[in-house]
């Protein structure tokens, strides 16, 4: 029979995983997900697309700023499922709610555990230049994604992939992983191996201060911390634009680069292709994006700004 399942997620993500589920006929009696935030230029209440999928499909949504309350395990409790999927939820669960579940809770995570356990591992996979990761269903303890694995579908990340690029494929990936292993727990047959003990690593949330590009490092260093970083939020560098008079620095973010052949000082413009030395070769910028503009390609942004070969990026 068809499991009856909580499921707990929040960005767009998550959406793919919770509509297989569906699909596949089981029961998704609650959907828990991150509150209401305000978003865009008027700051309105903006809700997460899991909430907003849920809805479409009148699935009652729960909204907690916190499951460690007596309260909120107990309503958790009363959906009496037989199981939890969790995938990018954005809240720990405490062990009364990991206990409620029958059979346990399972988590969706997109990486090839004990590699990138935490909260980024799709972009830290690229900007530490991996070219392989994955998707893995664990059954979840109360440790930093440490628990017992039950299934995994590893993906080759190709040398000029973008973290928006990966996070799609990894998406599709882990929502058909999850209706494979609900299936075999339905059937009783999802079985689980411990985590290995080496190659552990920490896949921390992105701080908005490391999105600056460091002209120093060697080139391949630049084109990873560029694509990791693509669409959000953007690896940026500051050009001066402007005629000789009234030159300005603009921020202005790179949304795909590529290796190039050359090599000057950290930071400097090269040619009138918007080739850049770095600490060792050089990076062409592909797409660009100025600050309060729409992203263009390169050759369109030169159209309209003027950068000087031989000036120097700060």
């Amino acid at each position: 029979m068809p499991l009856r399942l909580v499921f707990m997620g929040t960005p767009e993500f998550s959406v793919p995983v919770l509509t297989a589920l569906i699909g596949h006929g089981h029961d998704i009696v609650a959907v828990y997900t991150q509150p209401p935030r305000p978003a865009g230029r008027g700051m309105a209440e903006k809700k997460s697309p899991i909430h907003e999928t849920a809805e479409e499909f009148a699935i009652p949504v729960f909204t907690p700023k916190s499951l460690k309350g007596e309260a909120e395990q107990a309503e958790f409790a009363a959906h009496e499922a037989d199981a939890a999927v969790v995938v990018a939820y954005g809240l720990i669960l405490p062990r009364a709610i990991l206990d409620a579940p029958s059979l346990g809770c399972w988590n969706g995570h997109a990486s090839l555990l004990p590699r990138w356990r935490g909260a980024a591992p799709i972009q830290r996979a690229i900007m530490a230049g991996d070219e392989e990761t994955g998707v893995m269903v664990m059954r979840m303890e109360e440790g930093l994604d440490t628990g017992p694995l039950a299934m995994a579908e590893k993906v080759a990340i190709g040398p000029d992939m973008t973290a928006g690029e990966l996070h799609d494929r990894l998406s599709a990936t882990c929502a058909d992983l999850m209706v494979r292993a609900m299936g075999a727990l339905e059937r009783g047959q999802l079985d689980t191996v411990p985590q290995a003990e080496e190659g552990v690593t920490y896949a921390e949330k992105i701080d908005k201060a490391e999105a600056r590009i460091d002209w120093s490092v060697p080139a391949r260093q630049v084109h990873n911390h560029v694509r990791g970083l693509s669409p959000f939020p953007g690896a940026w560098t500051e050009f001066e634009l402007g005629g000789q008079e009234a030159k300005k620095p603009v921020r202005v973010k790179v949304l795909r680069s590529a290796i190039a052949r050359g090599s000057g000082a950290p930071g400097m413009v090269l040619d009138d292709q918007l080739t850049i030395a770095c600490g060792e070769g050089a990076v062409r910028l592909m797409r660009v994006q100025r600050a309060g503009k729409g992203a263009q390609d390169a050759a369109e942004f030169l159209r309209g700004n003027r950068v000087e070969k031989g000036s120097v990026l700060s």
